[in-house]
């Protein structure tokens, strides 16, 4: 016997879309931002930039900069 009146309608709940649905048979990204990275990834593409540069002395800051904002897809 089927169920009527107010437990009827609420039984059934309106399900959240999954954050990582397909589209188009590739799975949607999450929203753009900025990803937490480790400490160690930072480094070791800073000091890839260093090398590619040729080791040069200067301001490894900048080295450190670049790979921190490409890490947390922040390059422009």
């Amino acid at each position: 016997m089927a169920e009527t009146g107010k437990k009827a309608k609420t039984a059934a709940a309106p399900r959240k879309p999954k954050a990582t649905k397909a589209v188009n048979g590739a799975e949607a990204k999450p929203a753009a931002g900025p990803r937490m990275v480790s400490h160690d990834e930072i480094q070791a593409l800073a000091h890839r930039y260093w090398a590619e540069r040729g080791h040069p002395h200067g301001n490894p800051e900048d080295d450190w900069f670049r790979a921190e904002q490409e890490l947390r897809g922040k390059a422009s």
